[in-house]
């Protein structure tokens, strides 16, 4: 009987070095990479300087939108709100004082004469003019009071709680309050005035109708104070 040698397969030197490599780099740990202290506190620094400026940018930014916000919204000359501004204002008024059962009243106010003063004497003195009309309307208004420029001469006043009988008595004492005024161009005293005309604001108001209303009342206004002279 003859004995069969039992062969061992064996694999090739470069298989075993190959697999003893892969086995080696498998398990060897990955060592963690540490920055340095110093390399760790320049980028804290870095970091914290770049928010300081971020932040700072950002605050010029919306300070320039707020800026131009408010520029939007007044007058340049007169540094009052301008016609958007009021009107959005008399909307918001409209809609309080019907849910509250709130009262008001608005007055259109147009300044007589300025059309001759910008002819005679230049715009310079139309807006000088302009300038002391408004100065006399805050004067005889409540800082809960609003004063819009609709436009050129035109004016508009949103006062709060006031009667019918009281609104009419204010307009009558701005007109005589403007009417009190007096300028000196070129060596010649003149003097502008103003009309004015009411609108009762209640319950059942709307901005463009009270803003009619009032505009109606001032040019009747006008008409008699023009046949009265």
């Amino acid at each position: 009987m003859t004995m069969k040698k039992k062969i061992k397969a064996t694999a090739p030197r470069g298989a075993k070095r190959r697999k003893t490599v892969l086995a080696q780099r498998k398990v060897a740990p990955r060592r963690p990479s540490r920055a340095s202290p110093h390399r760790l506190s320049v980028a804290h620094n870095d970091a914290k300087l770049t928010i300081r400026r971020l932040r700072t940018q950002l605050a010029k930014a919306l300070a320039r939108i707020e800026q131009l916000e408010a520029s939007a919204d007044t007058d340049f000359l007169l540094d009052i709100p301008n016609r958007r501004r009021f009107e959005r204002e008399l909307d918001r008024s409209i809609a309080y004082i019907k849910r509250y059962h709130a009262s008001g009243a608005l007055i259109a106010l147009d300044v007589d004469h300025l059309k001759p003063i910008n002819d005679a004497f230049g715009h310079a003195a139309g807006d000088q003019v302009l300038k002391a009309v408004v100065a006399v309307l805050l004067r005889n208004v409540r800082s809960s009071d609003m004063i819009g420029r609709l436009g050129g001469d035109e004016f508009a006043l949103l006062l709060w709680n006031m009667s019918e009988t009281d609104a009419r008595a204010k307009a009558a004492s701005l007109e005589q309050a403007i009417d009190g005024l007096s300028f000196t161009f070129r060596g010649r005293t003149v003097t502008a005035g103003a009309s004015a005309g009411v609108a009762i604001l209640g319950p059942h108001a709307e901005a463009r109708q009270a803003l009619e209303q009032a505009d109606r009342a001032m040019y009747v206004r006008k008409a008699q104070r023009r046949y009265e002279a």
